[in-house]
């Protein structure tokens, strides 16, 4: 796949995201938004932090932080898709080995579709990440990948499914000393015996015992169930025993189906998991955010207990783009399988243009992710042609609604059964700046406005209501942003993009 090369340009020369004066408290995500599967490395006095991005490009988006409540993007690991990959960019994993940070990730194998197991390798840990390809090509499934140094001794474990109908397995191999090469046979750590769902797996070692830490249940979506469960083993193949008290973290009153999340020491010597979960009210809205738990171990029993959030962010951030810097910012993103954008921002003005794959029906959307389930957003359209550009609120090519103008009039249009559909529209003059806007409503409502010079804002009304039940995909939410759909030779031009939380 190509890509627009001023834009990667504009990413490596680029700044941390222009958040403006902050909003909705988030009732405590760390970092909030979709941010499934993360994984947490310490460098000294500062933590990196890298979740999944599923369908999103760039891929696997990386975060920083100095005490562990207050994030920052700060990049991605992947700015080009690697070569082998066709989609599902999963549950990336940090490590480090002398001075090189490894990537173990997850994705979709071109050849035939299959999740495997990837590694990658840089000097940095939030950029620079050079591809090896894949590690683990196993079962018609491996997933999850976890490292863990065994009195030097480099073992990485993983989910392994669709094994001859066995259960779903967490297995193990040795690694090389430089963690690019499998040695010896896979051996099997834990079964999933009851068959309700294992994946996620982090280990910690503590008084002679392994302690093997999972997500059990269904991972995604509203009818969710995961939790994290612990299992105990002398050695590190097992046996493991499970504990009889499961599951160790799962739901409170805000936050529910949590899982999948990897510990770090933090500089108080205090040990914290950063995992995932989702907001009860705005639930796939939002997606599945990032939490901070810690885990203790109380001397009566010896199996640790999580405290639930005991680090933890109180509020989102609103976000104002004037689009007046040399590079784009960081929360940009869009679904690679279904397009291919151009991008150029330059004073004041951010230029969107490019390909879709064939059969795509709502064209190219540059997307920020959702912090709130309920926001305003709105970009000013500072050109007029055929072209239909404007905001979308997108969850996948056949799963988008927005508005916007096209020729002398503004438009509501939605994507659904693969067909595109104007649901209003309205004439306009074709010789200023329109300014468009929607507002939604926990998922349950969204109403379109637009503008032009200082009048009112007027609101244009569907005949029937919108569908938003289809927007949010199984593995992650829905997005809002920029929206383009014409010809190869047009472009939209936007001023003034903003996101106001409620």
């Amino acid at each position: 796949m190509r890509f627009f090369k001023p834009f990667f340009l504009s990413f490596a020369l680029g700044l941390l995201l222009p958040f403006s004066v902050f909003a909705q408290r988030n009732d405590g995500a760390v970092i909030p938004g979709d941010f499934a599967d993360p994984s947490i490395i310490r460098v000294k006095n500062t933590y990196y932090a890298v979740g999944t991005s599923s369908e999103w490009a760039p891929h696997f988006p990386i975060y920083k932080s100095t005490n562990l409540k207050n994030w920052q993007q700060v990049g991605y690991a992947f700015d080009k898709t690697p070569a082998w990959t066709s989609g599902s960019f999963w549950a990336p994993e940090y490590y480090k080995i002398g001075n090189t940070y490894y990537l173990y990730y997850t994705a979709r194998r071109k050849s035939d579709n299959t999740s495997y197991i990837g590694v990658a390798t840089s000097r940095y840990p939030d950029k620079g990440f050079v591809n090896h390809g894949v590690l683990i090509p196993f079962g018609k499934e491996a997933i999850d990948a976890f490292i863990f140094n065994d009195n030097g001794q480099l073992y990485i474990t993983f989910k392994a499914y669709g094994l001859d109908n066995r259960p779903i397995e967490i297995l193990g191999y040795k690694l090389s000393a430089n963690g690019l090469k499998l040695e010896g046979e896979p051996f099997s750590l834990l079964k999933d015996e009851p068959r309700i769902g294992m994946e996620g797996q982090s280990i910690l070692k503590k008084d002679g015992y392994y302690y093997l830490f999972y997500s059990a249940g269904n991972c995604c979506g509203t009818g969710c169930s995961y939790n994290i469960r612990v299992a105990r083993a002398k050695n590190f193949a097992g046996p493991y025993e499970v504990y009889a008290n499961n599951p160790i973290l799962s739901e409170n009153e805000k936050w529910k189906c949590m899982g999948h999340g990897t510990f770090v020491t933090g500089t108080d010597g205090a040990e914290y998991y950063l995992h995932h979960a989702y907001n009860r009210e705005s639930t796939v809205y939002t997606g599945r955010q990032g939490l901070m738990s810690q885990l203790t171990w109380p001397q009566n029993h010896g199996w640790p207990v999580f405290t639930t959030q005991k680090l933890a962010g109180g509020i989102v951030p609103n976000i104002t783009d004037n689009f007046n810097t040399a590079s784009i910012a960081k929360y940009w993103a869009w679904d690679f399988r279904n397009s291919t954008p151009k991008i150029k921002q330059q004073a004041g003005t951010l230029h969107l243009s490019g390909s879709t794959k064939a059969g795509n029906q709502t064209g190219i959307v540059l997307a920020a992710r959702s912090f709130s389930g309920s926001f305003d957003m709105a970009v000013t359209v500072a050109n007029n042609n055929t072209a239909l550009k404007g905001l979308a609120y997108y969850g996948d090519a056949n799963a988008a609604l927005g508005i916007g103008t096209q020729n002398n009039k503004v438009i509501v249009w939605q994507v659904a059964d693969n067909k595109f559909a104007n649901l209003a529209e309205a004439s306009i003059k074709n010789t200023s700046p329109v300014e468009v806007k929607f507002e939604v409503a926990e998922g349950k409502d969204i109403r379109f406005f637009y503008r032009q010079g200082k009048t009112a804002w007027t609101e244009l009304k569907t005949a029937e209501p919108a569908k938003l039940s289809s927007l949010p995909q199984w593995d992650r939410s829905p997005r809002g942003g920029l929206h383009f759909k014409g010809a190869a030779n047009q472009e939209a031009a936007f001023k003034a993009f903003s996101v106001v939380n409620k």
